[in-house]
């Protein structure tokens, strides 16, 4: 059995690494090929090309890559011309994935895109390219599944990856055990990974903990930041911020386990912070012009992970962006800020609330934790892995795996 992998983003190929893993561990018969990175080849992929190298957030960067794309393309449609390829897996990089997704839609060859991009959240058109692209979606949030198949997409839900990276990681228990010989009760900060999120964020988070430090000194601060690069172009905002913070690199889950409560930029983070049950503040700085933008665009209540796993219905019904100060607003458990100006002081706010009223610091740990019992558990990886292999065995698979999973006799392929 051979299964054509097409992987673009770092997240993406530590994804691609650990299902490749689980795959080989249910059928070593397989044959893992095609695009990704380098955890992907190290978990046994034979790789054409490192895609994840060319990881691109900019239409600039696109078209300075643009024929070692194209490239990329024709050199894919050859393989699945000239190859027995039984599935071609998908994770992330629509934009290019697309096309993979056309080549082997060409040749007759399955299409499985897992965590598809979230076409829910924004220009739903696109569906029309996986109700023709893609032959199923193995969706990482909850709601995703039910939104898919009420739009003619085959679509199943296997649950979040990132979680069962998080069972696994490692932690400087010395430096975590330093930590916590304070008094004072941690507050971190997390600007995000990307440099330009640092530079937006990063002044909300500085002046938020100003305004909370001058209400109540029984709290200090600690930065996150995800490089050396990061701390040292901020060191001159934080010096003129006069505000008492510290900053590390490398120890960001070290300082999330330590944290009373955290505020955080937007992102993936939040599912980290669920999963260690800290209540958070979320805030995302964007441009006057994409604050207009999204009135129009953006078709969900909520910007972060978390809240959108927890509230029954995605949709919002407005074109105002959601306030969680408004009395009328819908309750989250994550409040969280998208805007174009300071919400310093309402998030500053927001961690007083906390600091100072210890029930609802209480309440908020426990909604946190009624959620990450249901949604941030480990397996996704092993129910993805489990599912491509019984649509590949009625399709034909080894009888290594067939004997594995336990199929009865007239269940399992010929």
């Amino acid at each position: 059995m051979r299964i054509f992998f097409s992987v673009g983003e770092p997240s993406g190929d530590l994804h691609g690494a650990n299902l490749i893993r689980r795959l080989k561990s249910r059928d070593s018969a397989i044959e893992c090929v095609g695009l990704g990175g380098p955890k992907m080849q190290a978990a046994g992929c034979d790789l054409h090309f490192d895609l994840t190298s060319l990881a691109v957030m900019f239409l600039a960067s696109v078209l300075k890559n643009i024929r070692l794309f194209f490239r990329l393309i024709a050199e894919a449609d050859r393989y699945l011309e000239t190859h027995q390829v039984d599935a071609v897996v998908l994770i992330d990089y629509a934009g290019f994935n697309w096309w993979i997704a056309r080549k082997a839609k060409k040749h007759g060859i399955p299409v499985f895109f897992y965590g598809v991009p979230q076409v829910w959240a924004w220009a739903p058109w696109r569906i029309r390219k996986i109700q023709k692209l893609v032959d199923h979606v193995l969706c990482k949030l909850p709601f995703e599944a039910a939104w898919f198949e009420q739009r003619n997409c085959h679509a199943t839900y296997v649950g979040h990856p990132y979680f069962d990276q998080l069972v696994h990681q490692e932690y400087d228990s010395a430096f975590a055990e330093k930590l916590l010989h304070s008094n004072k009760k941690l507050i971190t900060l997390l600007p995000g990974s990307r440099n330009q999120e640092v530079k937006s964020v990063l002044p909300i988070l500085l002046d938020t903990a100003k305004a909370v430090l001058q209400e109540d000194e029984t709290c200090r601060f600690a930065i996150a930041f995800y490089n050396e690069s990061q701390r040292q172009e901020s060191s001159e905002l934080i010096a003129q911020s006069n505000v008492a913070v510290e900053a590390y690199v490398g120890k960001t889950p070290e300082l999330m386990r330590a944290a009373y409560a955290c505020v955080a930029c937007s992102g993936s983070v939040s599912l980290e912070l669920l999963y260690h049950r800290k209540p958070t503040v979320i805030v995302f700085k964007v441009k006057r012009w994409v604050m207009v933008a999204q009135a129009f665009m953006l078709r969900i209540k909520f910007i972060t992970l978390v809240n959108l796993i927890a509230t029954k219905e995605i949709r919002r019904r407005n074109f105002r962006p959601y306030d969680p100060d408004d009395p009328k607003a819908e309750s989250c458990v994550m409040p969280e800020y998208l805007t174009a100006g300071d919400p310093s002081q309402k998030v500053a706010r927001r961690v007083l609330g906390w600091l100072q009223d210890v029930p609802s610091h209480s309440d908020s740990v426990a909604d946190l934790d009624r959620l990450a019992v249901r949604y941030a558990q480990p397996g996704a990886t092993t129910r993805a892995a489990d599912y491509l292999l019984r649509e590949l065995c009625d399709e034909g698979g080894t009888e290594e795996f067939q004997s594995q999973v336990g199929l009865p006799d007239t269940e399992r392929a010929a």
